[in-house]
């Protein structure tokens, strides 16, 4: 039976829509599995039982891009330069990333959500790359958002290296964030750096899956069939939580 892929999604308050990117759904059907929205919701809305229904029907959690993290959580007051944060977001993200980290349910972040994913965890954040990073590459780029605009450098003995497959430790990525890991979190270990050693992609180290990439593959998968490897690798690990779960009945 194919994996169920729960899919984190934006609230646009202004016309009272949820939104999602096409292309994180095509990512998860051609990799095999079967792609659920979940819903946001106002933060006051949203608690621990809540998300325990979501999760406990789930076979992998794909934390989507979006807005920045809310700095109170890592426990800082605003950076001038903290973009547009999303309450409702940042409320059920949490959450889910938490309780699936409780329950070894396989977990994807892609930018944002490697954001959150270290948070949840207990990790920190930079606010703003480009000023609390010195010498700071472009991390926002102005090239077509498909294109791979900057290297990364892969522990090619990581999950992350093994999931890509690399031979050389280079491996081209495309960029649109200024928040980014500052701190991994206890149990997460950092597998790929930028030039100027902002942090990739991290993998925690005692979950059986549990990664964040900062860029997103899914915006390149059309143009480069290699960025649906974490995709495959997400419903494959969904698959064995799948077959685990059904096994401990």
């Amino acid at each position: 039976m194919p994996a169920n892929i729960g899919i984190s999604v934006s609230k646009d308050n202004e016309n009272q829509m949820l939104a999602l990117p096409a292309n994180y759904v095509d990512a998860v059907r051609e990799a095999g599995g079967v792609p659920w929205l979940l819903p946001t919701f106002a933060p006051g809305s949203v608690d621990e039982e809540l998300v325990g229904l979501y999760v406990d029907r789930l076979d992998g959690l794909l934390l989507s891009g979006g807005p920045d993290l809310a700095p109170r959580y890592f426990g800082e007051e605003p950076h001038r330069d903290l973009g547009q944060v999303s309450p409702e977001r940042d409320a059920i993200e949490l959450l889910l990333a938490r309780a699936a980290l409780e329950r070894d349910l396989p977990v994807l972040a892609i930018c944002r959500g490697i954001q959150v994913l270290n948070v949840a965890a207990g990790g920190t954040l930079y606010q703003d790359v480009s000023s609390q990073v010195e010498g700071a590459i472009q991390h926002r780029q102005l090239a077509p958002r498909w294109h791979a605009s900057h290297g990364v450098v892969v522990d090619n003995d990581s999950h992350v290296g093994r999931i890509f497959r690399t031979r050389e430790s280079c491996l081209m990525v495309n960029s649109f964030h200024h928040q980014a890991v500052r701190e991994p979190a206890p149990g997460f270990v950092i597998s790929a750096r930028s030039a100027d050693d902002v942090v990739e992609a991290i993998e925690g180290t005692e979950h059986s899956f549990a990664i964040g990439v900062q860029w997103h593959p899914e915006m390149m998968v059309e143009h480069s069939t290699a960025m649906l490897a974490p995709f495959r690798a997400l419903v494959a690990a969904a698959g064995r939580y799948h077959r685990r779960d059904d096994a401990s009945c």
